[in-house]
């Protein structure tokens, strides 16, 4: 199944202050997340941004923060983000079917937000180089997981060639620049 730019939004979960230094090769996530935001932003598509519980975990880290700087953040006490009524509220408003998801952590936020869009009709695409966990052992189990109910496996950077489609696409030269 192709991925259609025009049907396409993005749910990013839980990159926070208090948690992220603890999460297995969190300095290469954070680069491929710098790098598909970027990307995702050239295409203007919707964001729908995420904080478990900001005051026990922190704020979005700055990295992400200020690339993300005009995004309303929806705060959550729920582990899905679908389960909290602004986001899902969101979500559906934007009215796209796809949903490129990535953050933290794997086998909790990000698998529960997943469950949910696929029970709620949309199509996870689930950016696998861009979402982390504590352990390496939870976040394989819980793509295994993901995957085996219906989410589709992508690296940020093939999301980026194929949501550009073409190189005669207008910012293919800039996606090219960011992968590089």
């Amino acid at each position: 199944m192709r991925i259609d730019l025009n049907q396409t939004q993005v749910l990013v979960v839980d990159i926070q202050e208090k948690l992220f230094p603890h999460i297995d090769k969190k300095e290469k996530i954070l680069q491929n997340s710098i790098r598909l935001i970027k990307g995702l932003k050239l295409f203007k598509l919707p964001f729908v941004l995420n904080e478990q519980y900001p005051r026990g975990l922190g704020h979005t880290i700055q990295p992400i923060k200020e690339l993300l700087n005009q995004e309303t953040i929806h705060e959550k006490v729920t582990f899905s983000c679908c389960q909290t009524d602004t986001t899902m509220e969101q979500i559906k408003k934007n009215s796209k079917k796809f949903v490129i998801v990535f953050g933290i952590e794997a086998h909790v936020c990000v698998m529960q937000s997943v469950l949910d869009l696929i029970e709620e009709g949309f199509t996870p695409i689930l950016i696998i180089d861009c979402i982390g966990s504590r352990s390496k052992h939870d976040m394989d189990v819980a793509i295994q997981r993901m995957l085996s109910i219906g989410a589709i496996p992508a690296t940020y950077e093939s999301i980026l060639f194929e949501l550009c489609s073409s190189a005669k696409n207008e910012v293919f030269k800039d996606i090219s620049r960011i992968v590089k």
